[in-house]
């Protein structure tokens, strides 16, 4: 009876690891379900190309690189809504991004193009 009821858990946990596996696949892949907002481009590519926006992304005081500037300017021109799925990511929550200060970033670097006033989850682009 014993080793029947080890059976069963050890098939239960498959199942949940393997549940919990896809669904990390699928939310690195896309944005929340509607497709991929970085076109080609993995999100989570997407964000180690803002690694130069680190600080800025975690402190609304940090000065903002030109480096940073760059890449978020080369992103919205290529993917528009690709800034907002890196900063909503759970690969940005576990970098301590915080998306209220790092949505601010294209408005920090006079970025003309960017998505103001554009939803961005629960924030508003400035």
């Amino acid at each position: 009876m014993a080793t029947h009821q080890l059976t069963i858990c050890s098939f239960v946990t498959c199942i949940i690891v393997s549940y919990m596996l896809l669904a990390a696949a699928a939310a690195e892949r896309g944005s929340g379900g509607g497709g991929n907002a970085c076109g080609k481009m993995p999100i989570r590519s997407a964000a180690l190309s803002l690694s130069p926006c680190l600080g800025a992304a975690q402190n609304p005081r940090a000065k903002v690189a030109p480096a940073c500037c760059s890449k978020v300017n080369a992103l919205i021109r290529t993917a528009p809504k690709c800034l907002c799925a890196v900063l909503l990511s759970p690969i940005a929550s576990q970098a301590g991004i915080k998306p209220a200060v790092g949505i601010a970033i294209p408005k920090r670097c006079n970025i003309r193009n960017r998505q103001a006033g554009k939803k961005c989850g629960r924030y508003i682009v400035p």
